[in-house]
């Protein structure tokens, strides 16, 4: 099964794969605007003192204590760095200063060149970034603190099981065959799936609670669900439910890969 879900994983990085290759070739507004003003050519913002010290002595230290990883490595300097006295920090701090003056004026030349809708654009382009950013750290932060897996739907055991024997020569032919077969199953035979699916929920019910009860006692309410997040609705409800929005992204992402 673990397999199947990595070939699952691969398809659907197949039916997004023609979308990536539009951004690259230009074709997205968020790489490039306009007249080619790209976010590529925004200057770059200076590193701190910190940084700037970390960037100069890391490969006198990874020299020096080849056996040490890369955190290990960083611990070592933070270290160094938190003892260095505040005459020699200075030194580093008047570079980033030197370099902000020129990073200011380099970023006011580069905005004077954009039009009001390349600057929304791009402004655009980076909120998006950021927010995607966050996610990223989020679900790091997740895996991290060993959050468990959201539950599946009928749908995606149904994939997972069924897709190395599926007809089709490449990970999106499969997918779509399989999207074929699943709406063409009967309420009898999509049973056993959703039952899975079903079981599979109070696995992450179960999951979550014990989860939960840890996070507050790291301290972490914050990551607690609150009541309203888990409304009690009819499983048989749900369940179709969930295996209709998994079908319907399915659809969006094979008729994605088609055009």
């Amino acid at each position: 099964m673990a397999a199947a879900l990595a070939l699952l994983g691969r398809a659907a990085a197949l039916l997004g794969g023609g979308r990536r290759l539009l951004r690259a070739c230009g074709g997205s507004a968020e790489r490039v605007v306009g007249r080619g003003i790209s976010s590529e050519e925004r200057p770059k913002r200076p590193l701190t003192a910190y940084f700037r010290f970390l960037k100069e002595n890391r490969p006198a230290f990874r020299q020096k204590n080849p056996e040490m990883s890369n955190m290990e490595l960083v611990k070592k300097l933070a270290g160094v760095w938190k003892e260095l006295p505040a005459s020699q920090k200075q030194v580093y701090e008047d570079a980033r200063k030197t370099d902000w003056q020129k990073y200011s004026e380099q970023l006011a030349a580069y905005k004077a060149q954009l039009t009001p809708a390349q600057a929304a654009a791009l402004k655009e382009e980076r909120r998006k970034r950021l927010a995607k950013r966050r996610s990223f750290r989020a679900k790091r932060e997740m895996t991290v603190l060993g959050k468990p897996k959201r539950p599946r739907s009928g749908f995606n055991i149904f994939v997972s099981e069924n897709f190395q024997e599926s007809e089709g020569i490449s990970p999106a032919g499969k997918l779509k065959h399989l999207f074929d077969t699943w709406r063409k199953l009967s309420s009898s035979q999509k049973q056993p799936y959703l039952q899975l699916a079903e079981d599979d929920k109070v696995r992450y019910e179960n999951e979550m609670k014990s989860w939960e009860a840890k996070m507050v006692d790291l301290g972490r309410e914050d990551l607690v669900r609150s009541t309203k997040q888990r409304p009690k609705k009819n499983p048989a409800e749900t369940e179709a439910a969930k295996a209709s929005s998994h079908e319907s992204k399915a659809k969006s992402k094979l008729k994605k890969s088609e055009e």
